[in-house]
């Protein structure tokens, strides 16, 4: 497994196993599997509802907790300084862990200053082992980290072969921030699937479209945290580490790139009004 450093010196995999729309139902048994197949880092969230599952399935696996990185995110609904810290002791229980690895602000929407400023407090007292954000566009992150004392060390955003977050991604790195994707399979929209290019790449490698669309992220330096509920699908997802593309492969799959998000843009008016319709998910 390939490691990432993030800029606190902590190590995470750079492959996870994600759990967004696993019902809580499900999740046990999802993150169960995912846990035997291979993964050591599980990528959960508030507004998930599945954190329990998650801990559930990370105590009875066998596997020693240091060896197992847990990602959860705040909702918006728990922003501000007093409700995010108490989000925060309350997804440990759920978790059933003394800490979280890496604990983000799941959007760029609400009292985030507030929010952050909990991540901080948490993190000085050991309880997060590092903090960051997710669905931060350049100028949200760039203000944030601007006006905090511990910067974001990961922004989780929409990235896949069709949103590549090129510009994006050259902020991060200033900031010495980690990119972590999800949706790195674009939930299989715009013909993912049965896109030709990809297909050609995969059939010199005996590799599949997903694979060859993980692998691309991969090399690019990409935190990736691909979801199935099947368990083989899982195992070919993590099986991205005997090939390597290669530049001109690369140079490719780079003019899949629309610039543009297949879900929605964090900028726009009716999205905001959407999110804060969302405020009660949690």
């Amino acid at each position: 497994m390939k490691i990432i450093k993030l800029s606190n010196g902590v190590e995470m995999p750079q492959l996870g196993y994600g759990v967004y729309q696993v019902t809580p139902e499900e999740c046990e048994r999802c993150v169960s599997d995912a846990l035997s197949v291979g993964y050591r880092m599980i990528d959960t969230a508030q507004a998930y509802a599945n954190e329990e599952g998650v801990g559930n399935a990370v105590k009875q696996s066998g596997i020693a907790r240091d060896e197992v990185f847990i990602v959860s995110k705040i909702w918006i609904s728990n922003y501000g300084y007093e409700k995010a810290k108490t989000s925060i002791d309350e997804s440990l229980r759920k978790l059933q862990m003394e800490y979280i690895d890496l604990m983000l602000l799941h959007q760029p929407f609400c009292d985030r200053y507030g929010a952050y400023r909990a991540l901080e407090e948490a993190y000085r007292e050991g309880k997060l082992r590092a903090i960051g954000v997710s669905n931060f566009y350049p100028d949200h992150l760039i203000d944030l980290a601007s006006n905090v004392e511990v910067k974001p060390m990961v922004n989780q955003v929409e990235t896949h072969v069709f949103d590549q977050q090129v510009e994006a991604k050259k902020y991060m790195d200033e900031l010495d921030c980690r990119i972590m994707s999800w949706g790195p399979l674009a939930e299989g929209r715009n013909g993912f699937f049965s896109n030709e290019l990809l297909g050609e790449i995969g059939k010199k490698y005996g590799k599949s479209i997903p694979q060859v669309a993980l692998r691309w992220l991969l090399q690019r330096g990409v935190i990736i945290i691909p979801k199935s509920t099947h368990k083989e699908r899982m195992a070919e997802n993590l099986n991205i580490f005997d090939f390597e593309l290669t530049s001109d492969d690369m140079a490719q799959i780079q003019t899949l790139d629309t610039g543009k998000s297949l879900f929605f843009d964090h900028h726009d008016g009716e999205v905001t009004k959407m999110f804060m319709g969302w405020r009660g998910l949690v």
